[in-house]
């Protein structure tokens, strides 16, 4: 078995995102002139882990071998999603979704779905997102929430746009975890840090050994209505 998908890249914060650690990096001196004047899309950050599904199998933070944690049993399973879609991905593509079925640091109350995707490449390019919509439609598969799609022309006004939203409940629950920003067109694999960066809310809990010995799995939303 052939392992062709690439490990995401590292995501910037933009300058003003509260929820950085040591290992992250916040974008500096004139990062906004790639976005200025182009049109973005603003998505909802859901609080997961980052799992990557091509032709062949599925893959979390080391793309060294497939994932088969626990956490990740509804990809993996033999009735998981990676069998119902992994024969519609061509060979030269990855998916990359947030697998939600680990409960994090935040409790979503009203999840129909458990894996949602938010970037496909071929290697080459990002698709635009547009193309990441309409994978999700062929894989029938829930892509992230968007919250805003527009002409960026000042980065003091996408701060404006990113303060109302973060201020906002979560699609799926009471606390929004952050915003990731990315230009809406396809841009070259190697443009990423130019074309993507995030905001990400304070006090931000990061998994570790005390989660994956003690995690569970999160509830869907006809759970907590019974």
């Amino acid at each position: 078995m052939e392992n062709i998908n690439p490990k995401y890249p590292r995501t910037y914060h933009v300058p003003w995102s509260p929820g950085t650690t040591s290992d992250d990096k916040k974008l500096s001196g004139n990062w906004f002139d790639n976005y200025r004047g182009k049109e973005i899309v603003i998505t909802e950050k859901l609080d997961g882990e980052n799992q990557a599904v091509n032709h062949y199998d599925v893959f979390a933070r080391s793309h060294g071998a497939p994932t088969r944690s626990p956490w990740s049993r509804n990809m993996w399973d033999k009735d998981g999603i990676l069998w119902q879609i992994k024969d519609k991905i061509a060979d030269n593509e990855t998916v990359y979704g947030e697998n939600l079925f680990g409960e994090h640091s935040i409790i979503y109350t009203k999840l129909t779905n458990y894996w949602h995707i938010f970037a496909v490449t071929n290697g080459d390019v990002w698709y635009s997102w547009d193309d990441v919509c309409i994978v999700a439609d062929v894989l029938k598969q829930p892509h992230v929430p968007e919250l805003w799609r527009g002409i960026i022309n000042s980065e003091e006004q996408l701060k404006e746009l990113i303060d109302t939203f973060v201020h906002d409940p979560s699609t799926y629950g009471a606390t929004k975890e952050g915003c990731v920003i990315r230009i809406a067109d396809e841009f070259p694999f190697e443009d990423f840090s130019k074309c993507v960066c995030k905001w990400v809310r304070p006090n931000h809990v990061q998994t570790g050994e005390h989660w994956t010995k003690n995690w569970k799995r999160a509830k869907l939303m006809w759970e907590y209505n019974k």
